[in-house]
């Protein structure tokens, strides 16, 4: 899954693409580069805080210049949203996906516009702020299976949901390490899982780097997530991700 963020204030100054042409650029290297999804998001969720809430006419106004000749492209679109609004309104331009940050638990009516619409949806575990002394799998479990109860009570199919434990949100370095590590704690839920760890600060806390140095760290996070149970990998650089998951296959296949 390739990230086109058309935000100014994404942590990661090389994924802001707020010029739609830029933008509309980006995604179509990272469809030639390998991305099986494209994830758009026009809100910066990124975990530390610092930013500036949008509101629902300005993530739509941000979108509106790309997503149609996003969609355009032939690989399915995931919205990056926490607004039921946007994510009907995107849905209904073709977007295949729902990825919701806040795993149906922010917006009452996100959970029934994706029912109605059939569409996927990614359930992001997600905290108001980091709390070193709760067991972080516990949390993270809790918080999928009150999601899941959402999701059921307004229709979603199961086979329809992708789990994520929200690597770096509402969580310490060291729980975020122990998400990708402890991966099988949520096997049991039978339903995929992303992991999201592409420059992500917990890599900071093993190795200092500003977000721009972090692209080693990040394919070794995604390669031990798959290797732990990640169906998917959400991910700034596609062309060296997909070169690595490459390889590791091909050296596990040899085995």
């Amino acid at each position: 899954m390739g990230v086109i963020n058309v935000t100014p204030d994404s942590f990661f100054s090389g994924s802001r693409f707020l010029e739609p042409q830029a933008a509309i650029a980006q995604a179509r290297r990272q469809v030639a580069e390998g991305a099986d999804i494209l994830d758009v998001g026009a809100e910066s969720t990124r975990p530390y805080g610092g930013v500036v809430a949008v509101e629902a006419d300005d993530e739509r106004a941000r979108l509106e210049a790309i997503l149609p000749e996003v969609i355009a492209l032939g690989v399915p679109v995931s919205i990056d949203t926490h607004k039921a609004s946007v994510a009907a309104w995107a849905v209904d331009l073709g977007a295949a996906i729902v990825n919701d940050v806040w795993g149906l638990q922010r917006d009452p009516e996100m959970a029934g516009i994706i029912a109605d619409r059939g569409v996927p949806v990614i359930v992001m575990h997600n905290r108001e702020s980091a709390d070193p002394a709760i067991d972080i799998v516990a949390d993270v479990t809790a918080f999928f299976a009150h999601s899941l109860d959402l999701a059921a009570r307004a229709g979603i199919r199961r086979d329809r949901i992708v789990l994520d434990p929200g690597i770096g949100f509402g969580k310490t370095p060291e729980q975020s390490i122990s998400c990708i590590a402890r991966l099988d704690a949520w096997r049991g839920f039978g339903l995929p899982l992303l992991v999201g760890a592409s420059r992500k600060r917990f890599i900071q806390s093993i190795v200092p780097s500003e977000p721009a140095d972090r692209l080693g760290g990040s394919i070794a996070a995604h390669l031990l997530a798959v290797e732990n149970g990640a169906t998917l990998v959400r991910t700034h650089d596609v062309a060296a991700t997909a070169q690595a998951l490459a390889v590791a296959a091909a050296i596990k296949r040899a085995t």
